[in-house]
């Protein structure tokens, strides 16, 4: 880590004629790139990224620079790494369209903030594709009948086969490949974002918006990224919010394009690219939580699947796809769908998870509540923190040993392996009506590790189980921190 912020901070010292007054690491992403916020002694900003893959970084700068001379709301590169494996660019501030719609709900100003994010995408589709060199793009240049049967494809090896359900693959493969010849043919081709979604839309506080991640874009149909923003599951927009902005999106274009569009055939295309990028999600998903087993991925599964059914419930593609048709029906049949949906505890649940940390020099924490103790994770095998100077004086909750755990250890996997072995006992304790469970995290000193491993696990267990939990840290309460409880 320290490598990569002497990296952006050499090339920010020779851009700005004099070193950063500060480096602010910022959270992962879901790529291999590591972004930083770097701020002069004034307080103005501007982000350093760090990336291995070159050929991706040449995709963005290339994309960014010829976006921002037409103008277009994405961010300004600044400087370039000589080895192109770092680079400045605009600081376009924190808050993403998703943070302002979970922090305000479904309200007129976010109606009015999708509105103006459609609006832009529009022009960012026909004015970016002029001139577009699309040699520059990371895998295909064109959206056209092999990325839609790819990602078609993605979902089943992902997703659907992971539900080990039978099904004729050979006549599936058949659908597969007429849903995608249909698709291919499309009246419009523009530029393509590829990953329209409101995490990647940033809200300027003049209520202006900007676009950020677009390196995977390429030529394809304008209706694909309507479809990726629409019907984005994290976001779970209403029905009739999708309806009025498609059509506000179809105004857009047609002002942008300067002619009239048959909107029944646009409106069938899009919903054959909103079937196309359900299941593109779902399989990311099926992929991020059930091979890789990060459990967040998972608690996105039930909407994602209850978009699907509503979606083939209510609208046509425009085509016969018959054992498509009985493979759509069979994900979201209410089996499936029961089973990834986790039980849920309401105010009657009498269970209240009590999870802490403690130091193991001082014993593991008695059992006051005669059901034994619960369960006892050792932290000591993943690195410690606490072996290194700068954090002898901090503990778990600061930014600094976070960072270092979650980049530097193998801590996730840890927590990975203990939040499918909670998750049972959980689960079953709520259906069984049973009023305590006590998971402890140790470690040396219960300072490091097992502070940010008991934070963990109850934010984990009150997002996914809606669960109380008591939180308490045995060695730092003694230091003055308070127990703190989660209810429903």
């Amino acid at each position: 880590m320290q490598q990569l912020i002497d990296a952006v901070t050499q090339l920010y010292t020779q851009w700005k004629g004099a070193a950063p007054a500060q480096v602010d690491v910022l959270p992962e992403s879901g790529s291999d790139r590591r972004y930083f916020r770097l701020h002069d002694a004034a307080g103005a900003t501007v982000i350093g990224t760090t990336g291995i893959n070159v050929r991706e970084n040449e995709t963005f700068i290339y994309f960014s620079n010829h976006f921002t001379e037409k103008g277009l709301p994405v961010p300004r590169i600044l400087a370039v790494g000589a080895d192109k494996t770092h680079y400045l660019q605009e600081d376009l501030g924190a808050v993403s369209l998703l943070n302002v719609l979970e922090q305000k709900g479904y309200t007129e100003d976010v109606y009015a903030l999708f509105q103006a994010s459609l609006k832009a995408l529009a022009k960012l589709q026909v004015q970016g594709d002029e001139g577009l060199d699309y040699d520059y793009c990371l895998t295909n240049k064109e959206f056209g009948k092999q990325a839609i049967l790819s990602d078609l494809l993605y979902f089943k090896y992902y997703f659907l086969d992971a539900l080990r359900k039978p099904y004729d693959k050979q006549k599936l493969l058949d659908d597969f490949e007429a849903l995608s010849s249909y698709l291919t043919f499309t009246e419009f081709k523009y530029f393509m974002f590829r990953d329209f979604q409101s995490r990647n839309i940033q809200v300027h506080p003049n209520g202006s918006v900007c676009f950020i991640d677009f390196q995977g874009g390429m030529k394809g149909a304008p209706q694909y990224d309507v479809a990726s923003l629409l019907w984005q599951a994290k976001a779970n927009l209403p029905d009739d919010w999708k309806s009025k902005l498609l059509h506000d999106y179809m105004d857009a274009f047609e002002a942008t394009i300067g002619k009239p569009l048959d909107r029944a055939v646009f409106q069938s295309q899009y919903n054959g690219y909103v079937l196309i990028r359900l299941l593109q999600v779902l399989g990311a998903y099926g992929f991020r939580g059930l091979f890789e087993r990060k459990a967040h991925f998972l608690t996105s599964i039930p909407q994602a699947l209850n978009n699907l059914r509503w979606f083939i419930e209510n609208n046509s593609v425009g085509i016969v796809l018959p054992e498509f048709r009985k493979v759509l029906e069979l994900c979201t049949s209410d089996e499936v769908i029961a089973h990834f949906t986790p039980i849920q505890a309401t105010e009657e649940t009498p269970l209240v998870v009590r999870v802490g940390s403690f130091s193991y020099k001082k014993g593991i924490p008695a059992d006051d509540n005669g059901n034994g103790g619960g369960f006892v994770f050792d932290c000591r095998g993943i690195d410690n923190p606490g072996r290194h100077e700068q954090y002898k004086l901090h503990h778990g909750r600061d930014k600094s040993v976070m960072d270092y755990l979650e980049r530097q250890t193998r801590i996730q996997d840890f927590l990975n392996s203990v939040f499918d072995i909670v998750d049972i006992s959980v689960e079953d304790y709520i259906r069984r009506g049973f009023s305590s469970l006590t998971v402890s995290f140790g470690c040396t000193g219960g300072q490091h590790r097992s502070v940010y491993a008991a934070d963990a696990l109850a934010r984990h267990l009150k997002n996914k189980y809606k669960v109380k939990v008591e939180l308490f840290h045995r060695e730092q309460e003694m230091k003055g921190w308070k127990n703190e409880r989660y209810g429903v």
